[in-house]
């Protein structure tokens, strides 16, 4: 009678928000993860095999079998991505910078490994947009991340005044980003789209030594100076 091979499991591992020592925000579950896995689905093969030697200097990086998610990657490469699994393995999944599957296209191998009965396992680590919630004072019942806002000035625009409109209806907090080299631009038309009443709170380099996490009335920033080119920032905004 020919075996049946127990699938093996989704682990959706957390990386840093930047540059620093990872076992300051990660906890040691992440290393003894990374200890029995050798599989990875990653954003980035270079910048994964160096996140995993920061975490485990000790693991032989010869052993690990890495394939790349990202914008490139074809729909039919995504089920031979999590093949492993059903072969008894287990494969990390890991982000380019926090959470997987949290404004990260590693969502997409979630929602194939539901379907194909494989166990998912999120690991705790940093999410930017948790994080910038929580130390925002604004509202933590109620909510929504909106991701990228368009890059055309006439249409951001109208969305910055569209998620304004809506916190002040539903009493919800909205929460957007931006290219991190266009963030000044971004805050700029921000101020100008936004109510001076409007509050703004601006989160940069969450978890890193030059974090910086303000929330004011939009009349406020626009007599402050900061200077958020390249930095990875959360942008919330809520009209009571």
């Amino acid at each position: 009678m020919k075996s049946v091979i127990s699938p093996g499991k989704l682990y959706l591992i957390p990386t840093t928000l930047g540059e620093g020592n990872p076992m300051d925000v990660l906890p040691q579950t992440v290393k003894r993860t990374i200890d029995f896995i050798d599989d990875y689905i990653v954003e980035n093969e270079k910048t994964a095999r160096k996140f995993i030697k920061s975490i485990h200097p000790e693991k032989v990086q010869a052993t690990l079998r890495l394939s790349a998610l990202n914008k490139h990657t074809k729909i039919a490469e995504h089920a031979q991505m999590i093949n492993p699994c059903l072969e008894g393995k287990n494969v990390g999944l890991m982000s380019e910078a926090g959470c997987p599957g949290v404004a990260d296209p590693g969502a997409v191998i979630v929602k194939l490994a539901h379907e194909k009965g494989i166990q998912v396992i999120p690991l705790v680590g940093p999410s930017s947009i948790l994080l910038a919630l929580m130390a925002s004072g604004m509202n933590g019942q109620n909510f929504a991340f909106n991701g990228y806002l368009p890059i055309e000035k006439s249409e951001k625009r109208t969305a910055i005044k569209n998620l304004e409109k809506l916190s002040h209806d539903k009493n919800q907090s909205q929460l957007f980003i931006e290219t991190p080299f266009r963030n000044n631009k971004m805050l700029e038309d921000i101020l100008q789209a936004l109510n001076p009443s409007t509050s703004l709170c601006i989160a940069s380099d969450i978890t890193l030594p030059t974090e910086h996490i303000k929330t004011m009335k939009a009349s406020e920033w626009k007599k402050t100076k900061i200077d958020l080119h390249n930095r990875p920032t959360i942008f919330i905004i809520h009209k009571i």
